[in-house]
């Protein structure tokens, strides 16, 4: 670490830190507290086991990380104390090619969904039209 306690060096120095604040600042998660009862609730595993908010990672660690309907997959590249600007956040960790692929794939399905989607309100004409297709014989 360095001086003060303020980071360590983003190239992965040997060092180690609470998994919720790597999160926080890798800019996984917004808050501490939300990086925190991610993990309580599971949605964070470090080298595919349930952790502790306070449970270390080092660099060469691998961290599965779930929101939502998406998934990442990184290795801990580095380690930093401080929440950066988000290009510096980016060089903290490195997404394996399979979960890129597999989160492109679920944006593309969920764009895909969206378009099919009816996304106005029918107007009376088409709600009669539809009222006569139902009530044919």
């Amino acid at each position: 670490m360095t001086r003060g306690g303020h980071g360590v060096d983003a190239t992965g120095g040997e060092g180690r830190i609470r998994i919720d604040k790597w999160l926080w600042a890798a800019r996984f998660y917004r808050t501490r507290s939300l990086a925190a009862e991610a993990i309580e609730a599971g949605h964070v595993r470090v080298d595919g086991e349930r952790v502790k908010p306070a449970h270390p990672v080092r660099t060469t660690s691998r961290v599965t990380i779930r929101k939502g309907e998406f998934t990442w997959d990184v290795e801990v590249l580095g380690i930093s104390e401080r929440r950066g600007a988000a290009p510096q956040a980016a060089l903290l960790y490195g997404e394996t090619a399979q979960s890129v692929a597999t989160r492109e794939a679920a944006v593309a399905e969920r764009a895909k969904a969206r378009a099919g989607a009816v996304t106005a309100r029918p107007t009376k004409r088409d709600r009669r039209k539809l009222e006569d297709f139902l009530n044919e014989p």
